[in-house]
């Protein structure tokens, strides 16, 4: 994609996320769902890892390279006009700047970084190494002149066996990104908890993204909650994936 183009939609997805709160991206998988979001009036779009690997035979939590990740968006980000973020997992075992570089390259506007290493086993980077990381990504951004959105994300409660007791960690991990230079922090797994959606929305100035299901989750709600990012994760791709068997079942032999 031309340098410029990526330069405007990156700049027009920082402008989207003061302009709607909260901001709904749809999370996407290949062009005919990119092209169905973007066909009912949405603004901007993600591309999740986990749907993004179901739609290739591939496996979540970085069963494609980085490589292949790049090849898989490419087409997805040009068949729409809007600005699309990629998760890109925790990083595929490349530097920040590898990461800017191919994803501008394109023409991806945005991005989703987590803090567990999938290449590392699962473990869990610390609170200052994922901070480190997404100082890295905000520098090579910069550097590279382009506005990538960096949503920092965290898995600390999705790893808790009790969320509430991990939250004045969480509230320091997001912070710690934020100073960091994330432009909106995500807190994964707790999408249909009330009290800990608003104390992390209370606790940091970015937007934080919520996980919402297309059917079960109402934006009112997260609107009052403070959220100010909406993505769906995998939830989108499974909702329709439900609608399909659904549509099929009477046509079984």
């Amino acid at each position: 994609m031309d340098f410029r183009t990526t330069v405007e939609r990156a700049r027009r997805l920082g402008q989207l996320h003061a302009e709607y709160k909260p901001l709904v991206l749809p999370t996407v998988w290949d062009v005919w769902s990119a092209r169905t979001a973007a066909a009912a009036g949405f603004p901007a779009l993600t591309i999740g890892s986990h749907p993004l690997a179901d739609s290739r035979g591939a496996a979540d939590q970085e069963g494609q390279t980085f490589e292949e990740v790049l090849a898989a968006v490419r087409p997805i980000i040009a068949a729409v006009d809007v600005p699309v973020s990629v998760d890109l997992e925790s990083g595929y075992g490349h530097q920040p700047a590898d990461l800017i570089a191919g994803l501008t390259e394109v023409g991806g506007a945005g991005l989703n970084v987590e803090d567990t290493v999938h290449s590392q086993g699962g473990r869990v980077r610390s609170t200052q190494e994922h901070a480190d990381y997404v100082a890295g990504l905000r520098a090579a951004a910069d550097d590279a002149g382009v506005p990538v959105w960096v949503n920092a994300r965290t898995d600390l409660f999705k790893h808790a066996r009790d969320a509430s007791a991990v939250l004045d960690e969480v509230i320091e991990r997001l912070r710690a990104l934020e100073r960091a230079g994330a432009d909106s922090v995500y807190p994964v797994g707790i999408q249909d908890d009330d009290e800990l959606l608003a104390a992390v929305t209370g606790a940091v100035a970015v937007p934080v993204n919520s996980t919402a299901h297309p059917a079960r989750h109402d934006l009112d709600r997260f609107r009052r909650l403070g959220v100010g990012r909406v993505t769906n994760g995998p939830l989108l791709q499974l909702a329709v994936t439900d609608a399909v068997k659904d549509m099929l079942g009477p046509w079984r032999p």
